[in-house]
This record gives C-alpha cells, structure tokens and sequence, in this order.
C-alpha cells in the first residue's frame, strides 16, 4: 500500500470519528434529555480528544512526506492539500485546550439557552468570557505572531482576511443604508394578522424541502431552537422551528437548511468520507442556503406557488392574491432577530456582529460592556432600541459554542449568491416559468453541476469564481437587491 493510499485509509476513518461526534451535537440540539448535559460534557471532551490525536498524529507527517503528488490526479492533490492545511494547524493547537474547548462549548451551550430564556445575559456572562479566553488561547497558538481574529476566521472561510471582508462590508454599506431609507419611507404591507396550525406548518414544510431537492432517504426534518444543518455524505440532517403567527419563520428556514443539506447530499460521493466530502468553506455553505431561500425561494415565480400551496393547507389566509403575497413574503422592516431578517436588513445584522467580535478577540470590548455596544450600534442601525436581551446579544448560539470568525461569512455567503445568481439566470432563461410551477429542479440542477459536486476540491473562492465565471464582488448582490426592491416598492 502506498504512503498515500495509507494516509486515505486513516483520514477516513477520522472523518467517520467526526461524523459521529457531531451526531452527538445534533442530537444535544435536537432529542437530548435536558438532564444529559453533564455527561454530554464528558460524551464530547472525550470525543475531541480522540480526534485531536488522530488530527495529530505523527504518521500523517511522515506519510505527508513520503507522497509523491507529482503522482495524484487532481483529487489526490486536493486531498493532500487540506490534510497538509489539517495537520499543520491541529499540531499547532494543545490537546488539551482542544478537549476543554470542546468541553466548555458544549455546556455553554446549555447555559445560553436558560440565560436566553430567562432574559439574564449576567448568568451567561462568566460563561462568554471563558470561552472568549480559550478561543484567544487557540487563536494566539494559530496566528504565531499574525492577527488573531484572521486565525479564527481561517477556520470557516480559509484564505479570508478581516481587512479584506471590512473593505467588503464597508462597499456593502452605503448602498444598503440608502435602500432602507427608501423601501422604509414606502407603503409596507401588513404582516399575516391569525394563527397558523404549527403540524401543518411542519407537513408543508416537508413538501418544501422534497421541492428543492432533500433528499429524505439519507436526512431527517427535526425542530430546534435554532434552525441549522448537520452531516454530510449518507446522512444529512436539518432542522427547522415554527411559530403559530409566522409560518414564514418555519418555511424559509426550512428552505434555508435545504439549502446547505443539498450541498451536502450532492457532493461527489466518490469523496465520501474524505477531506473534499464536505463543502469547502462557509461563506460558499451559506451562499447555497442563501440563494435557495431567498432568490429562488422568495423570488415573484416562486411565491406564487408557495401562495397556492398555502391557500390549499390553511384556507383563506387574508392575502387577496399572488402579487400582494409576494410582497408579504418580502416585506421589510426593521426588527431584532438576524434569522428573521429580511434580505434589506439582513446584512447590517451581520456587519454588526462581525465588529463587536472582532473587538472581543482583540480585547476592545469586554463581555461586561458587550450588551451595551449591541444596544448602542442596533439602534444607531436600525433606529429602534433593543427591549430585552433574547431579542438582542443573547439571540445567537455562535458565541456560546465558540463560533468566533464565523458570522462574516453569512455576509459573504450573501454576496457569492449574488453571483451565482446572476449566472443562473443567463444559463437557465425560462427559470421563473419552471419556478412558477414549483419546479426547483433546473437551478439545482445547476447549482450541483457547476458548484456542489465539487466539494472541498477548490479552494473558496476558485469554487465561485469557477461557477461564475469571474471573481466574486459585492457588486451583483447590491444590483439584485436594489432591482427587486425597488420595483416591489416602486423605489
């Protein structure tokens, strides 16, 4: 057996460990008895522990070295090249700290969610701070000497810089700043005024799903309290949450998490259970999630399926027809929670998050003052004042579980859809009509030819730029938004 094929069979193995592990966390989410906490605790320490020596181990350096990648094809190159980029930084991480990470994030977790219940950031607080401080730990032991934040960053959107996203964000702003003033200043419609069976919400919300392409036979629809994805390969996992005056909120994070499950599910199964069998980056993850919930998903064609597929489930609903539900589901105001958010506010939610973390990791802004720095800059934002903290700092479950460089990259995601979304539409130029009859399966089909297969093969921003056909900007994001807004409220 070569050096290479050995190095395969043990990563292999060490993929399927960490499918397990986070198996672990999907079911903490999700079917976990509230009294397991503890034992999670220990469930997942000790998993990241074995993971850590396995990500480690001395053999992968010597079979690192023994390889000829002259040698490999394509595949094998790529393989190579994210388990050097593994490796290099895993050795550079104490397994010790890699364990009490995994340790504290797990509890925190727990310790989030009553101090969100109970509306008590203080009670969360010392939590926050123990977690900040191990991740400036792992941060410093990465970065050797370099930025802090961009070693975090490194880990959800590899080859990304601050400085660059900040250059980015700052472009993004101004013309998102001016579009909200207009679309805000026009005759927004009300929103949906009864209650809406939450069974039926979950059975139309499985209907959704199968629409865009999940496939049921390897994942499962569960509820959260925070919608998100898990798994890969063979067993892709999402779940969703509903709410009795807001079947949207059930729907498009339905929508949402299809989106990144489908990735998932349409990867190249010959990379099953390898470096390249998962999606390369989250910012290009979350440029899947984005374009199915709200170009393709929220898009006039579309809607006006969804609109018939409502009136069949729940009736008369108090929207006279496909044009006033259209703006409906589009409708913009200002409000507190970032998962809700429409497509106008969303990105000023995670430009805001993406400061306040910088400056946490830097030592600018301690926990203590975190709350008032949110209040201050969501007001300063969007105009109105925060009134408790579930609908403020205590909102997200990122920082709990040590997501620190992640939020950038739900804005970035924002902006590669906008580019593949401009491409979809001159590759596929009958896609409203074959939308307007729920019929998904022309853009997914494209978006798992040209992008999704691939997965961890190109590096991020080569796996657009290949799709697209030239390098990724925010340019036709901006350009998206201000058409469709603006003719939705003839601004």
């Amino acid at each position: 057996m070569s050096a290479y094929d050995e190095l395969m069979a043990f990563q292999r193995e060490t993929e399927a460990l960490a499918q397990v592990a986070g198996r672990l966390g999907w079911d903490q989410e999700t079917m976990m008895p509230r009294g397991a906490v503890d034992q999670r605790v220990e469930e997942m320490g000790a998993m990241e522990s074995v993971l850590h020596a396995r990500r480690t181990d001395a053999r992968i350096g010597d079979w690192l070295a023994a390889v000829d990648e002259r040698a490999l094809d394509e595949t094998g190159r790529a393989n190579i090249r994210l388990i050097r980029r593994s490796f290099a930084r895993n050795t550079r991480v104490p397994g010790d700290l890699a364990a009490e990470l995994a340790r504290v994030t797990s509890r925190a977790q727990g310790v989030w969610a009553a101090a969100r219940a109970d509306e008590d950031f203080a009670a969360f607080a010392p939590t926050l701070e123990k977690v900040i401080a191990l991740r400036r730990q792992e941060a410093e032991a990465l970065a050797e000497g370099g930025d802090l934040y961009d070693a975090l960053l490194d880990d959800y959107e590899p080859g990304a810089s601050g400085a660059e996203l900040e250059a980015m964000f700052a472009a993004l702003r101004p013309r998102l700043v001016a579009l909200r003033a207009r679309v805000l200043a026009a005759d927004i419609p009300p929103p949906l005024d009864q209650e809406f069976d939450e069974a039926v919400q979950m059975a139309l919300s499985r209907e959704l799903a199968l629409a865009f392409g999940y496939d049921l036979d390897h994942g499962r629809i569960d509820k959260a309290v925070h919608p998100f994805s898990s798994g890969s390969g063979l067993d892709v996992r999402i779940t969703t949450r509903t709410s009795a005056r807001d079947p949207f909120n059930c729907f498009y994070s339905t929508i949402h998490e299809v989106g990144h499950a489908s990735y998932e599910q349409n990867i190249d199964r010959a990379h099953l259970l390898t470096p390249l069998g998962s999606g390369v980056s989250m910012g290009v993850h979350e440029s899947q999630s984005r374009i199915y919930e709200n170009q393709l998903g929220r898009s006039r064609a579309f809607t006006g399926y969804l609109y018939g597929k409502m009136r069949d489930a729940f009736g008369d609903f108090g929207v006279a027809n496909e044009g006033e539900f259209y703006k409906v589901v589009n409708r913009v105001q200002p409000g507190y929670i970032r998962t809700e958010a429409d497509e106008v506010h969303y990105n000023l939610h995670i430009l805001m998050r993406f400061d306040l973390e910088r400056a946490l990791i830097a030592g600018d802004l301690g926990v203590a003052d975190l709350p008032g720095a949110w209040n201050d800059r969501f007001e300063a934002d969007f105009g109105v004042a925060v009134d408790k903290p579930s609908n403020g700092v205590l909102q997200d479950v990122h920082w709990s579980v040590g997501l620190f460089g992640y939020f950038p990259t739900y804005t970035l995601g924002n902006v590669y859809a906008g580019c593949l979304h401009a491409a979809l539409g001159k590759a596929v130029p009958d896609l409203d009509t074959r939308l307007a009859a729920g019929d998904t399966s022309p853009a997914t089909a494209w978006l798992r030819e040209n992008l999704q297969q691939y997965g961890g093969q190109r590096v991020p921003r080569d796996t657009i730029e290949k799709a697209c056909g030239h390098a990724p900007s925010e340019g036709p994001l901006l350009d998206y938004l201000e058409a469709k807004f603006g003719d939705l409220y003839g601004v």
